[in-house]
């Protein structure tokens, strides 16, 4: 895959790069520099769409695009409030991966996840939770809209192993940024603070 022209000026990637290592990131990152991370991430996503074959749907044993991995669109899966894990839960979940998306404007999926139990993954402690605080909090300041939820594609394995394979594939193929493997690709603005 073509690597992707870099919307920033070096003055801009330095600020970035400032505002990552800052303790109070938030107040580092100018409304510009928000805008401009965002298009990039936006325009490397929008090429993955472009570029995707398209799906041959199958009428035989249930196999259709919802459970096809490769073709996955997670921008189609059914969105739910970031907040679902504190919501009483009627039964243990099911494996899964999941998709942390802001579907305001220019739509971005910001991270992709594995879990066991869908509707327990984010009780306790979880980084990305912080991510997406800080992330909201920004777009607060600055007065930008902003509409984050999670979409699960409960068509996972159970086995860890090969959910996992799974996961790393869609977060390889997405470059999500809140992803750690994808740091390197857009930074870290968003990782200050506490839980």
């Amino acid at each position: 895959m073509l690597e992707q022209p870099s919307l920033f000026s070096d003055l801009a990637l330095r600020d970035i790069r400032h505002s990552s290592l800052n303790a109070s990131p938030l107040r580092e990152m100018n409304a510009y520099s928000l805008c401009a991370w965002k298009q990039r991430i936006f325009q490397f996503q929008q090429q993955v769409i472009q570029e995707a074959s398209p799906a041959q749907i199958t009428l035989f044993e249930g196999q259709g695009l919802e459970t096809d991995l490769e073709n996955l669109d997670p921008f189609r899966l059914r969105s739910q409030n970031i907040e679902f894990w504190r919501w009483p839960a009627e039964e243990p979940g099911l494996a899964a991966l999941y998709f942390v998306i802001d579907h305001e404007q220019s739509p971005l999926l910001l991270y992709v996840g594995e879990t066991c139990k869908a509707n327990q993954r984010w009780k306790g402690v979880h980084d990305c939770k912080r991510y997406v605080r800080n992330y909201i909090a920004a777009h607060r300041i600055h007065g930008l809209p902003v509409s984050v939820s999670i979409g699960f594609w409960p068509h996972a394995p159970a086995a860890t192993r090969p959910r996992q394979q799974m996961e790393r594939s869609q977060i390889e193929k997405w470059r999500s940024p809140f992803n750690k493997e994808n740091w390197k690709h857009w930074g870290t603005p968003f990782i200050g603070g506490k839980h």
